[in-house]
């Protein structure tokens, strides 16, 4: 009984508008008193959940973000997806999204997908004639692309949380990463053509498209470098974040040249203010995870969810409704780090693959950031483009369509999660 307690206690909190950790931290505390156990235990287990070889990966990856930001390695990105894709129908929305996928690649995170191209992508589509809330929905909508394919921050909590091979979560994305791509142009068109948007007058000329891809091709090179360092073993998810800094600052400061000291310290602050956010909530629910396993949470719901089936299909449709609902409500991590833990263990039973159904989980939870109430992306980008959250949100509405049909291909044709991880590992 006390473990609901802390588990309702943490979501009356976190309504009444309580910061996450203290939401989640507060119960805790309370419950480590009424129970007599010490008060350093509260920074003992926070502590213990922080000594994590791949949550290093966490801030090396968002410290790559923030030097693409300042090294004008965006720039190059999205010309080259302009010239690459921009006479597709829809033009720069499909830039929009080609540019996301390339630029997933290095970032790892929807945020700094938005952070990094979204400025870019929004000024150039209000400047082409598109409506400016379109060009939000397209930009908020594609940022999930980020977290999927490889690299991905998500799928790294995910992993370290539940235990599921990391390497094989991250190889695991890159097929969803482009089935969501295609989903998403596809949509794209299909409304650009509808309401008659512009696209590029023609195709490129070989030299053309030589003079813009030769500039991008060091950004273009950084997801290739990591897949098939992954592939062969050459990384782990924490070397392949050190390496790509190691990359990213050569290329920004060698080949580009645009670099500056100024620059990396702008970067290294915005870093470490992201990741104090980040880990915090990490430690606090880590706590919460303890006194839940403490009080036997996990397994109570475990066979709760195989007391209404054993079939993977039916409990995997329970676990997108959750989730869906879940998203609308939590930010991903804190999401993944209290929920993950507990549904693991009853679809494992069932026989769901782990890579399988970490896919599932961080796709659900993407798409909670382009779902109000919480939807930190739509906040993000309306920011940016100066525009009200509702239109932005009205626009959404079509493009939530592929983003569903993405995951129920995920959710119910593992291969799409598994044929690479299987593949990379010798598996059939």
């Amino acid at each position: 009984m006390a473990g609901y307690l802390v588990v309702a206690s943490f979501v009356v909190l976190f309504l009444l508008g309580f910061p996450v950790v203290l939401a989640l931290g507060l119960p805790c505390v309370v419950y480590l008193m009424a129970n007599g156990l010490p008060a350093d235990m509260v920074a003992q287990r926070m502590l213990y959940a922080l000594d994590s070889f791949p949550l290093i990966a966490v801030p090396v990856f968002l410290f790559v973000g923030s030097i693409m930001n300042c090294s004008g390695i965006s720039h190059y990105i999205y010309k080259f997806a302009d010239t690459a894709v921009g006479r597709l129908p829809g033009g720069l929305a499909q830039v929009n999204i080609f540019g996301s996928l390339v630029f997933s690649g290095i970032s790892g995170s929807a945020l700094a997908d938005i952070g990094g191209l979204g400025r870019i992508e929004i000024d150039a589509m209000r400047e082409k004639g598109f409506n400016v809330p379109f060009a939000c929905a397209v930009t908020s909508s594609s940022a999930i692309i980020g977290p999927i394919f490889p690299p991905s921050i998500p799928l790294i909590i995910y992993g370290t949380v539940t235990g599921a091979s990391v390497i094989q979560l991250l190889l695991g994305g890159i097929l969803p990463g482009l089935l969501c791509t295609a989903m998403l142009m596809l949509m794209a068109a299909w409304l650009a053509k509808r309401r008659n948007y512009p696209r590029a007058a023609r195709w490129p000329t070989p030299r053309e498209f030589w003079n813009d891809m030769w500039p991008a091709i060091p950004a273009l090179a950084a997801p290739v470098i990591l897949t098939v360092g992954m592939l062969v073993g050459f990384f782990t998810p924490t070397e392949i974040a050190s390496v790509t800094v190691a990359y990213t600052l050569i290329v920004g400061a060698v080949f580009y040249r645009k670099l500056t000291v100024k620059g990396l310290l702008d970067a290294a602050y915005e870093t470490i203010r992201a990741t104090s956010g980040i880990l915090l909530i990490v430690a606090t629910a880590a706590l919460f995870g303890w006194i839940l396993s403490v009080e036997q949470i996990p397994q109570q719901i475990t066979t709760t969810l195989l007391s209404i089936s054993t079939n993977p299909v039916v409990l995997l449709l329970i676990v997108n409704l959750m989730l869906i609902v879940v998203g609308m409500f939590l930010d991903s991590t804190t999401a993944i780090l209290v929920i993950a833990p507990i549904i693991a263990k009853p679809l494992v039973a069932a026989g769901v693959d782990p890579v399988h159904l970490g896919m599932v989980v961080v796709f659900n939870l993407m798409i909670g950031l382009v779902t109000p109430p919480m939807g930190l992306s739509l906040y993000l980008v309306a920011d940016i483009a100066k525009v009200k959250m509702k239109d932005v949100l009205r626009e959404m509405l079509p493009f939530y369509v592929p983003l569903v049909a993405t995951l129920l291909l995920i959710t119910y044709v593992p291969w799409i999660t598994t044929w690479i991880p299987r593949m990379a590992v010798g598996g059939p």
